[in-house]
């Protein structure tokens, strides 16, 4: 079964007030991401991966260089359809209950994970991408490169940011810090991070 573009969940000018354009996600969701999907299914058509799971066909192609087409693709896939669901329309701010309860516990404040995040979100050389993960039921930050995604390493990941230049170029030129202050400030989902948490 071929796999099909998720559509965005908020409509593509809802972050307008937020410094994300429709423009952006324009580019960003309709071409980009569309771009991986298409790739993808004409890569698995006809293999053994056609009816596999987008997960599954990750996990399958992981650190294989024989198969680092589909992966590239299908963890491209996963990955923006994960961070669509990390951004909302008046989001940032800071979580509450047991998930602000766990960062505080984990990270030492809220403010010491906020470091982090932006450390990792910062350095990541190139392109990539920033998480909040689960590992044996500790709270971690952690960055991948290029399609990287943690689910490979068995690690849950609750958030994340791409940092991909195509993901903020238009709205923010090469000010990366600046996009990543602005996602923390404006556009965290955290009750989507706290539905992965508790459901982890």
């Amino acid at each position: 079964m071929a796999f099909e573009l998720p559509a965005l969940p908020f409509a593509d000018d809802a972050l307008e007030s937020s410094k994300m354009s429709a423009k952006t996600f324009s580019f960003h969701h309709g071409k980009h991401h569309a771009a991986y999907v298409t790739n993808l299914n004409k890569l698995i058509d006809g293999t053994g991966l056609a009816d596999k799971s987008l997960e599954e066909i990750i996990k399958a192609t992981a650190n294989d260089p024989n198969k680092a087409g589909i992966f590239n693709n299908a963890a491209q896939v996963w990955n923006h359809t994960f961070f669509w669901n990390s951004l909302k329309p008046s989001g940032g701010g800071q979580p509450t209950g047991a998930l602000a309860e766990k960062i505080n516990a984990d990270f030492g404040s809220f403010d010491k994970f906020i470091e982090e995040f932006k450390a990792a979100a910062t350095t990541q050389f190139g392109s990539g991408w920033a998480w909040l993960v689960l590992n044996n039921g500790t709270l971690k930050v952690t960055k991948t490169a290029n399609a990287g995604t943690p689910i490979v390493d068995g690690l849950t990941p609750l958030l994340t940011l791409d940092v991909w230049e195509h993901a903020y170029y238009l709205d923010f030129q090469n000010a990366r810090p600046a996009y990543i202050e602005n996602f923390l400030n404006q556009l965290v989902n955290w009750d989507f991070v706290a539905e992965n948490f508790a459901a982890a």
